[in-house]
């Protein structure tokens, strides 16, 4: 049996580059793998979709073919949205599916993201499906398992359309980069009730106009420009798959995701009293002091998709949020990130205002840096931060929070370093209350680091 590259067994996911780490080989053996694992947590059918990528049709062939070898039955949904495979999955009762998508990565990549029995796979459960390959640990039935179509498209957008009222009529820029969520967006949107400019709502898999990834401040310019030179009040962002938003007021001002979960956590704290709201480390300090004003639970908790998630299953929070641009409601919906429903959940309230800009610009906001990244080799930013929670001594610390990396809480502001799980980079994120307190503890941190790691290279 071929046994695919450990390199593409990620935390979250499997992610490779096309025909060199991810080949329709490969694929078909995790298929085969995933197949076996269904089988034996009792699990009949697996639900699999497939974002814009010019690979997708091949390696979601592929993997179908792998899981039917061993006796499951395969729904292909489709070209969809991540979420709506996941919602397939819930509207088609196989309780399992797949995504076959490579996020928000270069076109070149792709992968796979895997629910099975309703826990998403992450962590060891990921480095399973290899062990179980590489020890022929492998159901091959004697008739393999049936595969069948079905659009779910339809039921989504009626499920949403029925669920998310706006006060008033809107228009909308709307960016799809080209991504999956164009073929869903604009009909979702004009349904419920708004005008839109549309950007790049044409799905392709090579991404001509700016990557799918609205984290990134430079791929939010065309709504920018679309928003001075139209008379839309507020720009929506969709990364490549469709399970992550990015916001932009009237005057072009980005609405990060850690702030707009403050809006979220204060509708839905105000039908759930007293709910928990699970947040990321990279999230905002300002966040915990909202949720508990409002009479909410604050959590942080680890980065990631899957975890959160987890997270989200275990508490039974009504709501969780990261940085990255993921929004979980568990509260009216399912409970997986899901772009596209964040999108008609923040236009329900904002559009109860005659303008939604006030809104978005009244929540709180502090002086930060984006997402920086120290460039480094496998396996050393995770050494990196291990040196730097046994070893490190920061100055004028108020605590040290060590569930996923070091972030230190200073009295004005927060700095944090995490090893990335899904490329080898330190993250680092810097708050304050003014740009001369982040310099501080920029230096601060400058300091720790250069002293466990002499001569790396900082992006500070």
């Amino acid at each position: 049996m071929f046994v695919p590259a450990p390199e593409i067994f990620k935390a979250y996911d499997i992610r490779g580059i096309v025909d060199k780490t991810l080949t329709a080989e490969a694929v078909r053996a995790i298929g085969h793998a995933l197949g076996s694992e269904a089988v034996a947590r009792g699990q009949q059918a697996i639900a699999v979709g497939r974002d814009g990528r010019l690979s997708g049709p091949e390696l979601a062939g592929a993997l179908a073919d792998g899981i039917r070898a061993a006796g499951v039955d395969v729904v292909d949904v489709g070209c969809v949205p991540t979420p709506l495979t996941y919602f397939a999955a819930y509207e088609l009762g196989t309780n399992s599916c797949v995504s076959v998508t490579g996020s928000h990565n270069p076109p070149d990549y792709n992968g796979l993201k895997m629910v099975l029995g309703g826990q998403t796979l992450f962590g060891e459960l990921i480095q399973a499906l290899r062990q179980r390959i590489i020890d022929g640990d492998l159901v091959t039935a004697a008739v393999p398992g049936k595969l069948t179509h079905a659009n779910v498209v339809p039921a989504y957008v009626e499920k949403i359309v029925g669920d998310v009222k706006l006060s008033r009529p809107m228009k909308v820029v709307i960016d799809c980069g080209n991504g999956v969520a164009g073929a869903v967006a604009p009909e979702l949107f004009k349904r419920l009730g708004c005008e839109l400019v549309e950007l790049f709502c044409e799905v392709d898999g090579n991404f001509p106009n700016h990557h799918p990834d609205p984290s990134k401040p430079e791929n939010l310019a065309d709504v920018i420009r679309a928003l001075r030179e139209t008379d839309a009040e507020i720009g929506l962002a969709f990364d490549g798959d469709g399970d992550r938003l990015g916001v932009v007021t009237k005057d072009g001002e980005i609405i990060f995701p850690d702030r707009q979960l403050m809006l979220f956590a204060e509708d839905v704290l105000s039908r759930v009293p007293g709910g928990e709201i699970i947040y990321d480390v990279k999230c905002t300090r300002n966040l915990a002091g909202w949720i508990r004003d409002r009479g909410g639970k604050p959590t942080m908790w680890n980065t990631g998709h899957a975890l959160v998630k987890a997270k989200l299953k275990e508490t039974g929070a009504p709501l969780a949020g990261e940085m990255s641009g993921h929004v979980f409601f568990k509260e009216r919906w399912y409970g997986f990130d899901d772009g596209l429903y964040t999108g008609a959940r923040l236009l329900e309230i904002v559009s109860r205002q005659p303008d939604a800009n006030p809104v978005l610009k009244g929540l709180p906001n502090a002086t930060s840096t984006p997402e920086l990244n120290i460039k480094m080799n496998e396996g050393e930013p995770f050494a990196l931060v291990d040196k730097l929670k046994a070893e490190a001594k920061f100055e004028g610390a108020e605590s040290i929070l060590t569930i996923d990396g070091v972030r230190v809480e200073y009295a004005d502001g927060f700095g944090l370093a995490r090893p990335s799980n899904t490329t080898p980079v330190v993250v680092l994120r810097f708050e304050a209350d003014n740009q001369a307190a982040i310099e501080r503890i920029q230096a601060d941190f400058r300091r720790a680091i250069e002293g466990v790691w002499p001569g790396v290279k900082l992006p500070f």
